[in-house]
């Protein structure tokens, strides 16, 4: 597979094989299961939007498929699928049965512990007395509207609660092998330094932390340990005794939402 480059607009489109995981008509997306990219993307599982110009229904479970990732500016989306047969699913660790119960609106996270970014262990439980905007990523995600785009906003949120100490930003990591304290430290330090109430935590060697904060936040994560990651994505707001407030699925929640529900969140909590 190699690289194409189209014309001078800054759009690129990258060769894509891969097994369809689950069809999500609701989002106009497949989850699919693709092959390493190289040069851009290990072997994930992923949501892959898809053309609106797509017949979404022309394909099912278990197909196999090639098609180009078309990317332009922050935006992406599949297109050109051309259908080869069944392929195998993965095993996915079942993903779909999380050990950790899913908390609902006013359930308590249980403590847990990772590690900053200097490798000081850091607790859930040491923020408490403030609220926390919790988002899951993994620094190898390479998708502009994924694991990127959740930190792009989650830095919207920090500049704009800059002026408070009553809330911080918190970004783990899941990848709890590669994503190493001085990893991370080497690609966002310059968000803490212009954002110090936004932390970037490591899971590594806090497997079952991760794996319970995670669960508890009904987001799941497989496929570490065989360098093929797949995920979903949620962010969190919790308040002061880490009671879940607020929840946002996927990408497609806006910044200025979540301002104003934390605006609402603070000034109905300094009221009480």
């Amino acid at each position: 597979m190699i690289l194409i480059l189209l014309g001078c607009s800054g759009k690129k489109s990258y060769p894509v094989r891969g097994t369809i995981i689950q069809v999500r008509e609701e989002s106009n997306e497949f989850l699919i299961h693709h092959d390493e990219i190289p040069n851009f993307m290990m072997a994930m599982t992923m949501p892959f939007k898809l053309a609106d110009s797509l017949d979404i229904n022309r394909y099912g479970v278990g197909d196999s498929l090639k098609f180009h990732l078309e990317m332009k500016e922050e935006k992406t989306y599949a297109n050109n699928f051309q259908l080869l047969g069944k392929g195998t699913l993965p095993e996915t660790d079942n993903l779909w049965d999380d050990e950790y119960t899913p908390l609902e609106i006013g359930g308590i996270f249980n403590d847990a512990t990772f590690l900053d970014m200097d490798s000081n262990r850091v607790s859930l439980s040491d923020s408490d007395g403030k609220f926390r905007f919790i988002s899951y990523i993994f620094t190898r995600c390479p998708i502009p509207n994924m694991c990127p785009a959740v930190v792009v906003k989650n830095r919207y949120l920090a500049d704009t609660f800059a002026e408070t100490g009553e809330i911080e930003f918190i970004l783990i990591s899941f990848d709890y092998i590669y994503d190493t304290p001085s990893v991370m430290k080497s690609i966002y330090t310059s968000h803490t330094k212009v954002y110090p109430n936004m932390k970037f935590y490591s899971s590594f060697g806090h497997l079952n932390d991760i794996f319970m904060l995670a669960g508890q936040s009904f987001v799941s994560f497989w496929g570490v340990d065989k360098n093929d990651i797949g995920h979903t994505l949620r962010s969190v707001i919790i308040d002061p005794e880490r009671r879940l407030m607020k929840a946002y699925d996927g990408t497609e929640w806006r910044p200025e939402a979540a301002e104003r529900d934390i605006r609402n969140l603070l000034k109905a909590y300094n009221q009480l």
